[in-house]
């Protein structure tokens, strides 16, 4: 029977606290606790085990890129790992999670799609140049007349 080696966080660089509320993008190295809440992408540094923990009292409004996610809040964007995501049971996403490793806790929810990335070498989430720009476009065409039965 193969053991399963635990995952070892590395130690908390920053510590974004209950009732702070950061609009823009964050980039980071290292390991950040999220109490508080970010209005924008996070992005950890590629090579630097970056690792985000989102509390049950965090938020994060955004893309997520990061080596490694620990969530128990809410993300409302894309989430993509480049190893690890740990979904504890108060975990809520709204967007598409890309991973290589899942853990799924009872409780959990994922409104969007969970999509495992296997042709990615271990650790790699993409350069922050790639993660800085813009996101992808949708290949859905917009709807010319949404009521076309409501004329002006």
């Amino acid at each position: 029977m193969a053991r399963v080696k635990r995952f070892k966080a590395p130690k908390v660089a920053t510590v974004i606290g209950q009732g702070t509320v950061i609009t823009g993008d964050v980039t980071f190295s290292g390991g950040l606790h999220l109490d508080g809440a970010i209005r924008g992408k996070v992005i950890g540094e590629a090579d630097t085990q970056a690792t985000l923990t989102v509390s049950e009292l965090g938020a994060v409004e955004g893309d997520v890129r990061v080596e490694n996610l620990i969530l128990n809040g809410t993300v409302v964007g894309d989430v993509r790992v480049g190893e690890r995501v740990e979904l504890a049971n108060n975990a809520r996403v709204t967007g598409t999670v890309y991973y290589q490793l899942l853990e799924m806790a009872m409780g959990a929810q994922v409104n969007g799609q969970l999509v495992r990335v296997e042709d990615e070498a271990p650790g790699s989430i993409g350069t922050t140049e790639q993660l800085r720009g813009p996101a992808a476009e949708s290949t859905t065409p917009p709807d010319p007349d949404p009521d076309p039965e409501f004329k002006v």
